[in-house]
């Protein structure tokens, strides 16, 4: 008898560790297409609003400059859209670990508009950079952005 009820709590244990690992997956792949898509609609597309949505309300977002909350993040973002003509925002790869996801990417454009405060300087910008994100409940929390700010203010052809 002992032996059964050891068998039945090993399957058991065995069982719910498949499950879970089985909707971490799932969590994992849905954060993959929830974060892309918001990328695609936001940037390629120029629908910032998307970000209404998608942004907790107290987001914050590890970039030069820190910026908090949802509609200053928003802002952050819609300088990128009204700043470059011919956008680009290409997915490389994408990885995720539960709620974190980190994607290196790609951003391409023509600086045709005003840009956190520059005029355009008609220059075209090729930088690759990592983004690490934390989405809760289908929201994103927190992003950390990396790329080389000094190439990208070299292609706009400002001095630092």
């Amino acid at each position: 008898m002992k032996k059964i009820v050891l068998f039945l709590f090993a399957a058991a244990t065995l069982w719910s560790c498949t499950t879970q690992s089985e909707l971490n997956e799932k969590l994992e792949e849905a954060n993959i297409a929830f974060y892309s898509r918001v990328w695609e609609v936001a940037i390629n597309e120029g629908h910032v609003n998307i970000l209404d949505t998608a942004y907790a309300d107290n987001v914050v977002l590890h970039t030069v400059p820190e910026t908090k909350g949802k509609a200053a993040s928003k802002a952050y973002y819609e300088n990128y859209v009204t700043g470059f003509s011919d956008r680009e925002f290409i997915i490389k790869e994408t990885f995720a670990s539960g709620n974190k996801l980190v994607k290196y990417w790609q951003f391409k454009g023509k600086h045709t508009g005003n840009f956190f405060g520059i005029p355009a300087t008609g220059k075209s910008v090729d930088v690759i950079g990592c983004t690490i994100a934390t989405i809760i409940g289908e929201k994103i929390t927190e992003e950390r952005d990396f790329f080389d700010n000094l190439e990208f203010f070299r292609q706009l052809g400002i001095k630092p």
